[in-house]
């Protein structure tokens, strides 16, 4: 019997202006090759210049995963050939890194080791698929060369599939509340390796191990490991052998397949980067940085649930977003009412991002009016029905409730005198439930309570219309 075991190596790009060593600009998207100069392509003579935002950046993320951080890390270079890799080595930390001995908490308390974290920089992009001779032809976008990027190696101490999601999402989760990182995989803002082995089961000594590449979504990662965990062990239950190379995920197979032998760290013929300062970390910038980060998930969970009283789903779902968080608390401020905060907010407020197809950073609903709407429910003054009913148009036009109420002549009936003369057509409409009402049978109440409702377009207040029906019963039991 063997057990899985799965380490991560993780690259993320941070949200710098400028890449690591020039000032070409990071823009995503832009035409091929725009944002290059000599530095990036690697020209003869061009020097590298480090960014001290990058360092700051790591230093937070360093912070952020209770590493020890190394006051001195140096730069090597990394030799090896490939077209989109314009130097032929690659500027990143080997032997000095800049952080170690982290780790990271799964569900359960259980904390997976984070060996070491480290500064590089990343190669360009090779591109195949919709271009002219595609075929034959192998064309190369630049822009991407030299963009800083942070990796984040775990020690061998995952052992499912899932674990090894979590662990992404949970890194993810704090890169975006640092704001150092977007997170976004589809563009290659957060990549991930993986690398797999089996051991047996009550022996320490881990198999030959296998390396997927370039893993650019949680379902793929998933799926990936699913698949090369079984394939090693079918490999091994019929004595077969496992290499040590580097594989690649194909997502309309669903299966991995091999991309070269695994290199050895001998192969990259690693030495100090000679264009390049040891760099030197203060204590001082260290606790400056220290006292800057922000309040991160696994806090802010707690501090929600102990200072709101809301559920614990409740506390999960608005802690995935940092932005969300903050509305969130913004909009208690105002309405005093977290449940209810909380109810709108994972409701209608995603709802409506859903239904626009927009991310939370473009909902421009100030929460002042979104508490103002829910005062306003609570209090009786407008019913739950209309209140959703107006809740988008205040979203995409950004106004306040009486003034969407104003627009759109959306006219509440609460006059008490005309809601009594609706009951008392619903009571002359259903003498059968007014029969029951009287014979002690008030389950009756909610049916007629929904018959003025409609009666009235759902623009009444349930709780004034039960209020004046219970009034109108015992003036008829009385008379």
């Amino acid at each position: 019997m063997y057990q899985s075991v799965i380490g991560l190596e993780i690259h993320a790009q941070l949200l710098t202006k400028t890449k690591l060593f020039c000032s070409c600009s990071t823009n995503f998207g832009e035409p091929p090759n725009k944002n290059v100069c000599p530095v990036c392509l690697g020209l003869p003579g061009a020097l590298p210049v480090l960014n001290e935002e990058v360092v700051n950046f790591s230093i937070k993320l360093a912070l952020a995963l209770n590493m020890k951080i190394n006051l001195i890390s140096r730069f090597s270079r990394k030799n090896y050939f490939y077209p989109d890799l314009p130097k032929g080595y690659q500027i990143t930390q080997y032997d000095l890194p800049l952080a170690v001995g982290g780790y990271l908490e799964l569900d359960g308390d259980r904390k997976v080791v984070i060996e070491r974290i480290n500064l590089e920089e990343d190669a360009g992009k090779s591109i195949h698929d919709g271009m002219p001779d595609s075929n034959k032809k192998t064309y190369l976008d630049f822009n991407r060369s030299g963009i800083p990027l942070i990796e984040i190696v775990t020690k061998p101490e995952i052992y499912s599939p899932e674990e090894a999601v979590q662990f992404v999402m949970k890194l993810r989760l704090i890169l975006q509340y640092l704001e150092i990182c977007d997170g976004n995989m589809e563009e290659g803002s957060l990549r991930c390796d993986a690398n797999v082995s089996q051991k047996k089961i009550g022996k320490e000594e881990l198999g030959t191990k296998t390396e997927i590449k370039n893993l650019n979504s949680f379902k793929f990662l998933h799926k990936a490991l699913e698949y090369e965990i079984k394939r090693q062990e079918e490999l091994l239950n019929r004595g077969e052998k496992i290499f040590h190379e580097t594989r690649l995920y194909d997502s309309s197979s669903g299966k991995t397949f091999p991309m070269r032998s695994k290199e050895e760290a001998h192969d990259y013929r690693y030495f100090p980067e000679p264009d390049l300062l040891p760099l030197r970390i203060s204590k001082d910038r260290i606790q400056l940085i220290k006292s800057n980060i922000p309040e991160l998930p696994d806090s802010k969970r707690k501090r929600f649930r102990e200072k709101y009283g809301i559920p614990s789903y409740d506390c999960e779902i608005l802690t995935s977003s940092r932005l969300i968080a903050d509305y969130f608390e913004e909009t208690v401020k105002y309405c005093k009412m977290p449940k209810n905060a909380s109810n709108w907010i994972m409701g209608e407020v995603l709802r409506y991002l859903n239904d626009e197809n927009i991310d939370f950073n473009e909902f421009k609903l100030p929460p002042e009016y979104l508490a103002e709407l829910i005062i306003r429910v609570e209090n009786g003054e407008i019913p739950i029905s209309v209140a959703k009913e107006i809740f988008p148009l205040m979203a995409r036009e950004k106004k306040r409730v009486d003034e969407i109420l104003q627009e759109k002549k959306i006219e509440l009936i609460t006059d008490d005198e005309r809601i009594r003369e609706i009951i008392e057509e619903v009571f002359k409409e259903n003498p059968l439930a007014l029969k029951q009402l009287k014979e002690g049978k008030t389950q009756v109440i909610s049916f007629l309570i929904g018959q003025v409702l409609k009666k009235m377009e759902r623009k009444g207040n349930p709780n004034q219309i039960k209020r004046l029906l219970e009034k109108v019963l015992n003036e008829k039991h009385t008379e």
